[in-house]
C-alpha cells in the first residue's frame, strides 16, 4: 500500500509541475506579446528586435524563437490576439438594439480611436507581402473582418434596397476603412470628414422613410 501511495503521489507531483510549467510557459507568452504590441505601435516593426523586445518583456530573448518560432510569427500572433478582441467588441456593437446609422456612427468613432491596431494591421499586411507563409494568416484575419461586416450589413443590405450585392458592398466598405487608415496613417485627411458625413446624412435619410 505503501508503494502505491508513494508512485500515485509522485504522479500527481509530476501533474502539478506540468502545469505550473504550463502556465509559466503561458505567463512568457502573453508578456512577449504584450510587449510586441506596445513596441509595434510605438516604434514600428523596424524597431522592433529581439533584444529590444526581451528588454521590454523582462524574459529571456532565447525564448521569443523557442516558443513562437520566429520573430515574425509572433508579430502575427499579436495581429491576431488584438484582432480577437477588436472584432468581440464590433460584434456587440452590430447586435445591439439601436438604428443602423447609430451603429454606423459609432463604429466611425472606433476608425478614430483604433489607430494603434490600424499601424499594427498595416505594417504586418506589408510584411506578408513577401513572406507567404504569413500571407495566409493576415488573409485569415482579413476574412474575420469580412465575416463580422457581412452579418453587420445583411440587414441593412436589405431594409435600404440597397442593389449592390452583399459581398460587393462588404468589400467597399472595407477598401473604404483601410483607405482612411492608410491616409490618416501617412498624415493625410483631406476630405475624410465630408465622405463620413455624405454616407452619414445618405443612412438617415434612409432610416427616415
Amino acid at each position: 500500500m505503501a508503494l502505491d501511495f508513494s508512485g500515485g503521489l509522485v504522479k500527481r507531483i509530476r501533474r502539478m509541475s506540468n502545469i505550473g510549467t504550463a502556465e509559466a510557459r503561458r505567463d512568457v507568452e502573453e508578456a512577449f506579446l504584450d510587449a510586441a504590441e506596445r513596441l509595434l505601435v510605438t516604434v514600428g516593426r523596424a524597431g522592433v528586435t529581439t533584444r529590444r523586445l526581451a528588454d521590454e518583456a523582462g524574459a529571456n530573448h532565447g525564448l521569443v524563437h523557442y516558443y513562437f518560432g520566429s520573430m515574425e510569427h509572433l508579430l502575427v500572433r499579436v495581429l491576431e490576439r488584438f484582432t480577437e478582441r477588436l472584432i468581440r467588441r464590433q460584434r456587440e456593437l452590430f447586435a445591439a438594439d439601436m438604428p443602423f446609422a447609430e451603429k454606423w456612427r459609432t463604429a466611425m468613432r472606433y476608425l478614430d480611436e483604433d489607430a494603434p491596431y490600424q499601424k499594427l494591421w498595416l505594417e504586418l499586411q506589408a510584411l506578408a507581402w513577401n513572406r507567404p507563409e504569413l500571407r495566409e494568416r493576415l488573409a485569415s484575419v482579413n476574412g474575420e473582418w469580412r465575416a463580422v461586416l457581412t452579418e453587420a450589413f445583411e440587414q441593412a443590405h436589405a431594409e435600404f434596397g440597397i442593389e449592390m450585392p452583399l459581398d460587393a458592398l462588404v468589400s467597399l466598405v472595407m477598401t473604404f476603412n483601410q483607405g482612411i487608415m492608410l491616409e490618416r496613417l501617412s498624415g493625410v485627411d483631406a476630405g475624410h470628414r465630408e465622405l463620413i458625413a455624405w454616407i452619414d446624412g445618405w443612412l438617415n435619410g434612409k432610416e427616415a422613410r
